[in-house]
C-alpha cells in the first residue's frame, strides 16, 4: 500500500471505485470470468481489468501464464503496487462463498500489515460493497470526499480486503487507521503453506457482518493485488479463479430399515 499521506492507506479501494467507473456497464457481468477459460498470454478475461494506485508508484506485473495445464495470474512485485479488477453485481447474501485460490513462493520477510510503515501482502483478495453512504458517520463521509479529490472517485461504501499475513493469526481482523470502511481479514498466516496452492473459500456474508456490524449491500466489484511498494521486496505469487456460489443445502441422511 501507499507510503506517507493520510490518505495512502485507501488508495486501493479509491482507485478500485475508479477502475470500476472506467470500465463499460454493458460487461458489468453477474459472474466472475475465469482465468482458466483463456489461453496464457497479455490478453485478460472479459471483465478484468489492470489499474495502478498512483501515477508515482511502479506497477506490480501481472501475465496470464500456463501452471501444470491450466491459465493462471502470476504477479510479480518488485517495490510495486497495482492490482486486477472486475466490476460485478452479486448478492452477497444469495451468493455467500467466496472461492479462490493462490499461490505464494515465499512471504514478505519485513511485511506487517499492522503496521503502516510495513504494510504490504503477496496476495490480496479485495471485494468491494455497495451501500448508503448517506448513513456513514461525517468523518468517514468527509473522508471518501478527501479521497473523491485524490482519486476522481469516492470510496466504496465498503471495501474488505482478504490477505496472507506473516505474524497476525488467521481471523484477525485489522482496521484501517483513517476510516472505518476499509478493513483487512487474514485469509492465511505464516509459512505452513508456502509454496503450495491453497483454495480458500470464505463466507463473505459472514465475514461482512462480523468486520462492519451490519448487512451487506451488493458486491460491486472484486479485485487482486500484489503490493511490496512499502517494504521494497521483490515477491511472486499466482492467482487461480474466483467464484461466488450459494451455499449448498443441508443434505438429509436418512436411516436404513
Amino acid at each position: 500500500m501507499a507510503r506517507g499521506g493520510k490518505l495512502a492507506a485507501a488508495a486501493l479501494a479509491a482507485v478500485l471505485l475508479g477502475a470500476c467507473a472506467s470500465i463499460q456497464e454493458a460487461i458489468r457481468l453477474p459472474y466472475v470470468s475465469s482465468f482458466s477459460d483463456v489461453p496464457p498470454g497479455e490478453t485478460l478475461p472479459q471483465g478484468w481489468e489492470k489499474w495502478t494506485l498512483s501515477r508515482l508508484k511502479k506497477a506490480t506485473q501481472y501475465q496470464l501464464v500456463d501452471y501444470s495445464g491450466r491459465t493462471v495470474v502470476k504477479a510479480h512485485a518488485n517495490a510495486s503496487a497495482s492490482g486486477l479488477v472486475h466490476p460485478i453485481r452479486v448478492d452477497a447474501k444469495t451468493y455467500p462463498l467466496l472461492t479462490w485460490q493462490w499461490k505464494v513462493t515465499d512471504l514478505i520477510a519485513t511485511a506487517d500489515n499492522t503496521q503502516k510503515h510495513a504494510e504490504d501482502s503477496p496476495v490480496r483478495v479485495v471485494v468491494t460493497f455497495d451501500g448508503d453512504s448517506e448513513k456513514l458517520p461525517l468523518a468517514d463521509r468527509l473522508f471518501s470526499d478527501n479521497a473523491r479529490l485524490l482519486s476522481g472517485q469516492p470510496l466504496p461504501y465498503a471495501t474488505l480486503m482478504y490477505i496472507w499475513e506473516n505474524r497476525a493469526p488467521a481471523g484477525t481482523v485489522i482496521p484501517n487507521r483513517h476510516t472505518s470502511r476499509v478493513r483487512m481479514l487474514v485469509a492465511e498466516s505464516g509459512r505452513d503453506k508456502v509454496g503450495t496452492w491453497q483454495e480458500v473459500t470464505r463466507n463473505v456474508y459472514e465475514d461482512y457482518k462480523r468486520v462492519f456490524g451490519e448487512e451487506p449491500g451488493p458486491i460491486t466489484a472484486i479485485g487482486i493485488m500484489t503490493d511490496t511498494d512499502n517494504t521494497g521486496a521483490n515477491v511472486h505469487a499466482y492467482y487461480g479463479d474466483i467464484v461466488f456460489r450459494r451455499v449448498a443445502p443441508p443434505r438429509h441422511v436418512y436411516a436404513s430399515d
